[in-house]
């Protein structure tokens, strides 16, 4: 049944629909079309198919006015308030009632296809959301009558927070070499090695690399200038230079000649 306060929302518009006086059925064969005076129908005017909660409701109005002349609430499909004829997809058969609650059985039908397929689809989509609606309560239920979870302090039961109480961590700092700082190296300088942790090994493998730099500059420059020397020649030179560019040693005087010249 529709409650209060719910909306009513229209479903499907057919604008040309056929009503029919239909004989009372003798056998429970079903509803035949061809019973029926299709050629002469009783009433002629338009279909709309409501929806108010899980009901629908299916009226036939008229086409100039949109007076109601008949409506027929439906609360299941396929059931009593629709039902197919066994000959035809175009015609139904619809119970109709009307507000002192008195229901009748008519026939409609329509001219096209595709309008009786539109019909027939819109009632099961919606009677397939109202399934869906049924099953998410009948789930809610069962949960809500279950066991439920107790996330509660029992009694004398309490808890500790520590908030903005937590040890600050200290970056970790660089280790310095002894407290010197070494200045960069020269522009084409070597690059000196990685200091020690105490300052005697700081200094002397700076010290042994910068006599190193110096000898290899000086090789490098007497490279192309050096002379080879004879390892069995005196301290005097070379001899074969002529005789008189070589000049004689300074005569020693005898401390016993006094004044005379050796010759």
């Amino acid at each position: 049944m529709s409650t209060e306060g719910e909306y009513e929302s229209v479903l499907c518009v057919k604008p040309d629909v056929n009503v029919y006086r239909i004989p009372p059925r003798a056998t429970n064969r079903g509803y035949r079309a061809a019973d029926w005076k299709l050629d002469a129908p009783d009433w002629m005017g338009r279909m709309r198919i409501t929806a108010k909660g899980k009901v629908a409701y299916i009226k036939l109005e008229d086409k100039v006015s949109g007076e109601l002349f008949a409506q027929a609430p439906v609360h299941e499909y396929p059931g009593i308030a629709v039902e197919t004829v066994s000959d035809s997809s175009r015609y139904f058969v619809l119970r109709i009632q009307d507000d002192n609650g008195r229901s009748a059985f008519i026939g409609v039908g329509f001219g096209d296809r595709g309008d009786a397929f539109d019909f027939n689809v819109t009632l099961q989509d919606h009677f397939k959301w109202v399934k869906q609606e049924n099953e998410i309560i009948k789930n809610a239920q069962a949960a809500d009558s279950g066991p439920k979870l107790d996330l509660g302090f029992k009694e004398g039961q309490t808890i500790t927070l520590n908030i903005g109480q937590g040890k600050k961590r200290d970056k970790p700092r660089p280790q310095s070499s002894g407290g010197l700082g070494l200045l960069p190296p020269p522009p084409g300088g070597k690059i000196a090695p990685p200091p020690s942790s105490s300052n005697q090994n700081t200094v002397q493998p700076l010290a042994r690399e910068t006599q190193i730099g110096c000898l290899l500059e000086l090789d490098s420059s007497n490279s192309n200038t050096m002379v080879q020397s004879n390892p069995s020649s005196d301290l005097w030179g070379d001899f074969s230079a002529p005789a008189s560019s070589v000049l004689p040693p300074a005569p020693r005087q005898d401390p016993a000649s006094g004044n005379w010249v050796q010759f």
